[in-house]
Protein backbone atom coordinates (compact mmCIF):
# COMPACT_ATOMS: atom_id res chain seq x y z
CA UNK A 1 0.00 0.00 0.00
CA UNK A 2 2.80 2.42 0.88
CA UNK A 3 4.61 1.61 -2.36
CA UNK A 4 1.41 2.22 -4.36
CA UNK A 5 0.91 5.53 -2.56
CA UNK A 6 4.49 6.60 -3.36
CA UNK A 7 3.95 5.74 -7.01
CA UNK A 8 0.69 7.69 -7.08
CA UNK A 9 2.23 10.75 -5.44
CA UNK A 10 5.16 10.59 -7.85
CA UNK A 11 2.81 10.47 -10.83
CA UNK A 12 0.75 13.36 -9.53
CA UNK A 13 3.86 15.44 -8.98
CA UNK A 14 5.09 14.66 -12.48
CA UNK A 15 1.74 15.52 -14.00
CA UNK A 16 1.63 18.80 -12.07
CA UNK A 17 5.11 19.69 -13.30
CA UNK A 18 4.10 18.91 -16.89
CA UNK A 19 0.93 20.98 -16.56
CA UNK A 20 2.86 23.91 -15.12
CA UNK A 21 5.40 23.69 -17.94
CA UNK A 22 2.72 23.61 -20.61
CA UNK A 23 0.42 26.22 -19.11
CA UNK A 24 2.79 29.12 -19.74
CA UNK A 25 2.22 28.73 -23.47
CA UNK A 26 -1.23 27.19 -23.27
CA UNK A 27 -2.92 30.52 -22.57
CA UNK A 28 -0.38 32.92 -24.08
CA UNK A 29 -1.54 34.90 -27.10
CA UNK A 30 0.21 34.12 -30.39
CA UNK A 31 0.04 36.05 -33.67
CA UNK A 32 -2.66 34.77 -36.01
CA UNK A 33 -1.27 33.90 -39.42
CA UNK A 34 -1.89 32.25 -42.75
CA UNK A 35 -0.33 28.77 -42.94
CA UNK A 36 -1.10 28.28 -46.63
CA UNK A 37 -4.02 28.88 -48.96
CA UNK A 38 -7.20 29.19 -46.92
CA UNK A 39 -5.76 27.49 -43.82
CA UNK A 40 -4.96 29.77 -40.87
CA UNK A 41 -3.61 29.46 -37.32
CA UNK A 42 -5.71 31.22 -34.65
CA UNK A 43 -4.65 29.38 -31.48
CA UNK A 44 -2.45 30.23 -28.52
CA UNK A 45 1.31 29.78 -28.24
CA UNK A 46 0.81 26.01 -27.85
CA UNK A 47 -2.87 25.05 -27.99
CA UNK A 48 -3.50 24.94 -31.71
CA UNK A 49 -6.70 26.17 -33.30
CA UNK A 50 -7.10 26.19 -37.08
CA UNK A 51 -9.49 28.16 -39.25
CA UNK A 52 -10.42 27.12 -42.78
CA UNK A 53 -11.96 30.07 -44.60
CA UNK A 54 -14.52 29.37 -47.33
CA UNK A 55 -17.08 31.41 -49.28
CA UNK A 56 -19.81 29.72 -47.19
CA UNK A 57 -18.26 30.47 -43.80
CA UNK A 58 -15.46 29.07 -41.69
CA UNK A 59 -14.48 25.73 -40.19
CA UNK A 60 -12.77 25.82 -36.79
CA UNK A 61 -10.66 22.94 -35.50
CA UNK A 62 -10.40 22.95 -31.67
CA UNK A 63 -11.69 25.43 -29.12
CA UNK A 64 -9.05 25.31 -26.34
CA UNK A 65 -10.24 26.24 -22.83
CA UNK A 66 -13.10 28.63 -22.08
CA UNK A 67 -10.66 31.35 -21.04
CA UNK A 68 -8.99 31.16 -24.46
CA UNK A 69 -12.12 32.01 -26.48
CA UNK A 70 -11.51 35.80 -26.41
CA UNK A 71 -7.97 35.20 -27.72
CA UNK A 72 -9.26 32.95 -30.51
CA UNK A 73 -11.99 35.45 -31.40
CA UNK A 74 -9.47 38.30 -31.54
CA UNK A 75 -7.14 36.25 -33.75
CA UNK A 76 -9.96 35.46 -36.17
CA UNK A 77 -10.92 39.12 -36.43
CA UNK A 78 -7.30 40.26 -36.80
CA UNK A 79 -7.15 38.15 -39.96
CA UNK A 80 -10.17 40.01 -41.32
CA UNK A 81 -12.67 37.22 -40.73
CA UNK A 82 -15.76 37.14 -38.52
CA UNK A 83 -16.07 34.90 -35.46
CA UNK A 84 -19.83 34.79 -36.16
CA UNK A 85 -19.13 33.17 -39.54
CA UNK A 86 -17.98 29.94 -37.86
CA UNK A 87 -20.20 27.26 -39.40
CA UNK A 88 -18.53 24.02 -38.29
CA UNK A 89 -16.55 23.11 -35.17
CA UNK A 90 -14.24 20.08 -35.14
CA UNK A 91 -11.74 18.82 -32.55
CA UNK A 92 -8.53 16.86 -32.41
CA UNK A 93 -9.68 14.86 -29.39
CA UNK A 94 -11.88 15.08 -26.32
CA UNK A 95 -9.50 16.61 -23.79
CA UNK A 96 -10.20 19.98 -22.20
CA UNK A 97 -7.20 21.75 -23.68
CA UNK A 98 -8.73 21.20 -27.12
CA UNK A 99 -12.49 21.04 -26.60
CA UNK A 100 -13.54 22.65 -23.29
CA UNK A 101 -15.04 25.65 -25.07
CA UNK A 102 -16.83 23.92 -27.95
CA UNK A 103 -20.20 24.56 -26.28
CA UNK A 104 -19.46 28.26 -25.91
CA UNK A 105 -18.40 28.71 -29.53
CA UNK A 106 -21.38 26.67 -30.70
CA UNK A 107 -23.74 28.86 -28.66
CA UNK A 108 -22.06 32.10 -29.80
CA UNK A 109 -22.06 31.28 -33.50
CA UNK A 110 -24.69 28.62 -34.11
CA UNK A 111 -22.02 26.39 -35.66
CA UNK A 112 -22.55 22.65 -36.06
CA UNK A 113 -20.35 20.45 -33.85
CA UNK A 114 -18.99 17.32 -35.54
CA UNK A 115 -17.15 14.71 -33.47
CA UNK A 116 -15.62 11.26 -34.05
CA UNK A 117 -17.99 8.56 -32.77
CA UNK A 118 -15.81 7.24 -29.94
CA UNK A 119 -15.37 10.74 -28.43
CA UNK A 120 -19.05 11.76 -28.59
CA UNK A 121 -19.89 10.62 -25.06
CA UNK A 122 -17.00 12.66 -23.62
CA UNK A 123 -17.97 15.69 -25.70
CA UNK A 124 -21.56 15.62 -24.51
CA UNK A 125 -20.67 14.83 -20.91
CA UNK A 126 -21.59 17.42 -18.31
CA UNK A 127 -18.97 16.17 -15.84
CA UNK A 128 -16.54 18.73 -14.44
CA UNK A 129 -14.17 19.95 -17.13
CA UNK A 130 -16.23 18.55 -20.00
CA UNK A 131 -18.02 20.82 -22.47
CA UNK A 132 -21.47 19.25 -22.30
CA UNK A 133 -21.96 20.26 -25.94
CA UNK A 134 -24.58 18.63 -28.14
CA UNK A 135 -22.99 16.90 -31.10
CA UNK A 136 -24.78 17.66 -34.37
CA UNK A 137 -23.01 15.10 -36.54
CA UNK A 138 -21.30 11.89 -35.46
CA UNK A 139 -18.22 11.18 -37.57
CA UNK A 140 -16.66 7.85 -38.47
CA UNK A 141 -13.21 6.95 -39.71
CA UNK A 142 -12.74 8.25 -43.25
CA UNK A 143 -15.71 10.62 -43.20
CA UNK A 144 -15.34 13.96 -44.95
CA UNK A 145 -16.40 17.39 -43.78
CA UNK A 146 -17.08 19.80 -46.62
CA UNK A 147 -17.90 23.49 -46.79
CA UNK A 148 -17.57 26.06 -49.54
CA UNK A 149 -15.28 23.94 -51.73
CA UNK A 150 -12.96 22.83 -48.92
CA UNK A 151 -12.87 19.19 -47.81
CA UNK A 152 -11.32 17.70 -44.68
CA UNK A 153 -10.93 13.97 -44.04
CA UNK A 154 -11.32 12.57 -40.51
CA UNK A 155 -8.82 9.81 -39.73
CA UNK A 156 -9.44 7.84 -36.54
CA UNK A 157 -6.10 7.75 -34.70
CA UNK A 158 -7.11 6.32 -31.30
CA UNK A 159 -5.15 5.64 -28.13
CA UNK A 160 -4.68 9.10 -26.70
CA UNK A 161 -8.48 9.12 -26.61
CA UNK A 162 -10.77 6.53 -28.13
CA UNK A 163 -11.92 8.99 -30.78
CA UNK A 164 -8.71 10.93 -31.34
CA UNK A 165 -8.85 12.39 -34.84
CA UNK A 166 -6.13 13.39 -37.28
CA UNK A 167 -7.40 15.77 -39.93
CA UNK A 168 -6.08 16.00 -43.47
CA UNK A 169 -6.92 18.35 -46.30
CA UNK A 170 -5.51 19.43 -49.62
CA UNK A 171 -4.73 23.13 -49.56
CA UNK A 172 -4.54 25.13 -52.76
CA UNK A 173 -1.72 27.65 -52.33
CA UNK A 174 -1.18 29.60 -55.52
CA UNK A 175 -0.32 27.14 -58.28
CA UNK A 176 0.49 24.29 -55.89
CA UNK A 177 -1.59 21.82 -53.89
CA UNK A 178 -0.25 20.92 -50.45
CA UNK A 179 -1.21 17.98 -48.25
CA UNK A 180 -1.90 19.24 -44.72
CA UNK A 181 -1.85 16.82 -41.78
CA UNK A 182 -3.14 18.04 -38.40
CA UNK A 183 -2.04 15.34 -35.95
CA UNK A 184 -4.57 14.53 -33.19
CA UNK A 185 -2.10 13.12 -30.68
CA UNK A 186 0.10 10.02 -30.60
CA UNK A 187 1.23 10.69 -27.03
CA UNK A 188 1.05 8.39 -24.02
CA UNK A 189 0.23 10.77 -21.19
CA UNK A 190 1.36 10.37 -17.58
CA UNK A 191 -0.98 7.97 -15.84
CA UNK A 192 -1.90 6.03 -18.98
CA UNK A 193 -2.05 2.25 -18.51
CA UNK A 194 -1.24 0.28 -21.66
CA UNK A 195 -1.33 -3.22 -20.17
CA UNK A 196 -4.35 -4.46 -18.24
CA UNK A 197 -6.40 -1.31 -18.73
CA UNK A 198 -9.92 -2.33 -17.62
CA UNK A 199 -11.49 0.88 -18.92
CA UNK A 200 -9.75 0.72 -22.30
CA UNK A 201 -8.59 -2.89 -22.93
CA UNK A 202 -7.51 -2.24 -26.51
CA UNK A 203 -5.53 0.94 -25.87
CA UNK A 204 -2.11 -0.43 -26.89
CA UNK A 205 -3.48 -2.02 -30.08
CA UNK A 206 -5.17 1.28 -30.89
CA UNK A 207 -1.84 3.12 -30.63
CA UNK A 208 -0.34 0.57 -33.02
CA UNK A 209 -3.15 1.29 -35.50
CA UNK A 210 -2.62 5.02 -35.07
CA UNK A 211 1.04 4.88 -36.01
CA UNK A 212 0.21 2.78 -39.06
CA UNK A 213 -2.30 5.43 -40.15
CA UNK A 214 0.07 8.35 -39.50
CA UNK A 215 2.85 6.67 -41.47
CA UNK A 216 0.49 6.19 -44.42
CA UNK A 217 -0.54 9.83 -44.79
CA UNK A 218 1.11 12.04 -47.41
CA UNK A 219 2.29 15.20 -45.69
CA UNK A 220 3.61 18.55 -46.85
CA UNK A 221 2.24 20.82 -44.12
CA UNK A 222 3.04 19.24 -40.74
CA UNK A 223 0.64 20.57 -38.09
CA UNK A 224 -0.90 19.25 -34.87
CA UNK A 225 -3.06 19.77 -31.81
CA UNK A 226 -0.15 21.37 -29.93
CA UNK A 227 2.32 23.80 -31.43
CA UNK A 228 5.12 21.88 -29.73
CA UNK A 229 4.42 18.89 -31.99
CA UNK A 230 5.59 20.70 -35.11
CA UNK A 231 7.84 23.50 -33.83
CA UNK A 232 5.30 26.32 -34.13
CA UNK A 233 7.46 29.08 -32.67
CA UNK A 234 10.60 28.29 -34.65
CA UNK A 235 8.72 27.86 -37.94
CA UNK A 236 6.73 31.05 -37.40
CA UNK A 237 10.00 32.93 -36.84
CA UNK A 238 11.37 31.50 -40.12
CA UNK A 239 8.19 32.51 -41.93
CA UNK A 240 8.41 36.08 -40.60
CA UNK A 241 12.03 36.18 -41.73
CA UNK A 242 10.91 35.50 -45.29
CA UNK A 243 10.77 31.71 -45.60
CA UNK A 244 7.50 31.10 -47.47
CA UNK A 245 7.91 27.35 -47.03
CA UNK A 246 8.58 27.34 -43.29
CA UNK A 247 5.65 25.02 -42.51
CA UNK A 248 6.35 22.61 -45.35
CA UNK A 249 8.13 19.86 -43.48
CA UNK A 250 7.53 16.28 -44.69
CA UNK A 251 10.82 15.07 -43.19
CA UNK A 252 9.98 16.64 -39.84
CA UNK A 253 6.61 14.89 -39.90
CA UNK A 254 8.19 11.49 -40.56
CA UNK A 255 10.78 12.05 -37.84
CA UNK A 256 8.11 13.11 -35.35
CA UNK A 257 5.95 10.06 -36.00
CA UNK A 258 8.97 7.74 -35.78
CA UNK A 259 10.11 9.26 -32.48
CA UNK A 260 6.62 9.09 -30.97
CA UNK A 261 6.21 5.47 -32.04
CA UNK A 262 9.58 4.55 -30.55
CA UNK A 263 8.62 6.25 -27.28
CA UNK A 264 5.28 4.43 -27.21
CA UNK A 265 6.85 1.03 -27.84
CA UNK A 266 9.45 1.54 -25.12
CA UNK A 267 6.71 2.42 -22.64
CA UNK A 268 4.61 -0.52 -23.80
CA UNK A 269 7.54 -2.90 -23.33
CA UNK A 270 8.17 -1.45 -19.87
CA UNK A 271 4.56 -1.95 -18.87
CA UNK A 272 4.57 -5.53 -20.18
CA UNK A 273 7.34 -6.21 -17.70
CA UNK A 274 5.54 -4.24 -14.97
CA UNK A 275 1.78 -4.70 -15.52
CA UNK A 276 -0.38 -2.10 -13.84
CA UNK A 277 2.33 0.54 -13.54
CA UNK A 278 1.14 3.65 -15.41
CA UNK A 279 3.21 5.87 -17.65
CA UNK A 280 5.16 8.64 -15.96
Amino acid sequence: MRREMRILLSLLAGAAALLAQGSADWHAAFPAFKVAGNLYYVGTADLAVYLINTPQGNILINSDFEEDVPTIKKSIEQLGFKYADTKIILISHAHGDHDAATGIIKKDTGAKLMIMDADVAEEQSTAKGRPGAKVDRILHDGDTVELGGSKLVAHLTPGHTKGCTTWTMQVRDGARTLNAVIVGSPNVNPGYILVGNKDYPGIADDYVKTFAVLKSLPCDLFLGAHGAYFGLKAKYAKMKAGDANAFIDPDGYKAYVAERESTFRKEWDRQKQNPGTPAK
